[in-house]
């Protein structure tokens, strides 16, 4: 089968942005013949420990399903699920060609791929590859390698072991398919003030207010995507 490519000569095709647990996707800022993720974004405390920790969520992809109503009018058409690109992605190699302004605040860009097997959603970052962001164009390639010293597991914050959790790497690799994600880790969460309780246990800036000075900001332009 051919690779797969996206050039957002035509739109989103299928990528999106993320507000919040509660309201889900957004749509992505869109440029000259490229998608654009800018800051404020996001604290994702789904993972908080004794997960792997906290992380903003830039760019994103479903690999399979039925995308609805709203996911359409926030990404356009998706189309890697149109075209039945596989949801096997054992040693695929990703080139993305992308630039931007970032002040990363000791996070990395990382690809994330996420799957749901036994009834448990388990996410892996490739923290072994990140992916540079510099201010001029550039063509970064990784490849999602089955092993595991190259990737670091999600996990789960202490409420949200019912859905999120861990299964092999070569599983996930093996059928990728809820999506798959290109994010800012790990947060520096610093609360604003005293807190009444566990941090870890409280949602950022849902239950306590943070030192945004501590988090990354800037933009992220992604200009292409190709999938072999």
């Amino acid at each position: 089968m051919p690779s797969y490519v996206e050039t957002f000569d035509d739109g989103p095709g299928g990528w999106f942005g993320w507000i919040d647990n509660a309201r889900g996707p957004k749509p992505l800022e869109i440029g000259e013949s490229c998608i654009i993720s800018r800051s404020p974004w996001w604290i994702d405390y789904n993972h908080a420990p004794p997960g792997a920790g906290y992380m903003h969520l830039l760019f994103m992809l479903l690999t399979s399903g039925r995308p609805g109503e709203h996911h359409r009018e926030v990404s356009g058409e998706n189309r890697f699920i149109k075209s039945g690109f596989g949801t096997d992605f054992t040693n695929a190699q990703l080139t993305l060609r992308l630039k931007g302004e970032l002040l990363a605040r000791d996070t990395q860009l990382l690809l994330l791929c996420q799957a749901v097997h036994q009834g448990v959603c388990s996410g892996w970052l490739l923290t072994g590859q990140p992916i540079a962001v510099t201010p001029d164009w550039s063509e970064q390639q990784i490849t999602a390698v089955p092993d595991e010293s190259a990737w670091t597991c999600l996990g789960s914050r202490h409420d949200r072991a019912d859905f999120y959790g861990r299964n092999p790497l070569p599983m996930v690799l093996g059928d990728v398919n809820v999506n798959i994600l290109l994010v800012l880790f790990p947060l520096d969460i610093v609360p604003m003030g005293p807190l009444n309780g566990d941090r870890h246990y409280l949602r950022p800036e849902k239950d306590y207010p943070v030192w945004r000075s501590r988090l990354p900001e800037g933009y992220v332009m992604l200009d292409e995507v190709r999938i072999e």
